[in-house]
């Protein structure tokens, strides 16, 4: 959820020209990842956790892909506080989805 309210204020300074291109996409990824956590989580069995966890993987790396592209576009600076939450939720979820399989 920090991450993806940092993405919607990082995006907030982006130029109108990008509201319905990488300011659509970069929160739609960022708010991907913890609906398909939370809709993992709510699931009956660990497997299906697992499945959610690895499409939540899925939008990290977009996410990711969409902010590097942003920064070389030069919509924005290089922010290290959101590099740092990106990989931040990416090592949590490689970890918890270690974890469930280990049970």
């Amino acid at each position: 959820m920090e991450l993806a309210k940092g993405v919607y204020q990082l995006t907030s300074s982006f130029p109108a020209t990008e509201l319905y291109g990488l300011v659509s996409q970069m929160r739609r990824s960022a708010v991907s990842i913890a609906s398909n956590m939370a809709e993992g989580a709510a699931r009956n069995t660990d497997k299906d956790f697992i499945h959610f966890l690895y499409i939540a993987l899925g939008s990290i790396a977009e996410l990711d892909t969409q902010y590097i592209l942003s920064t070389e576009l030069q919509l924005i600076e290089g922010s290290t506080a959101i590099e740092q939450k990106i990989e931040d939720v990416r090592k949590m979820t490689v970890g918890l989805i270690r974890h469930l399989k280990n049970k």
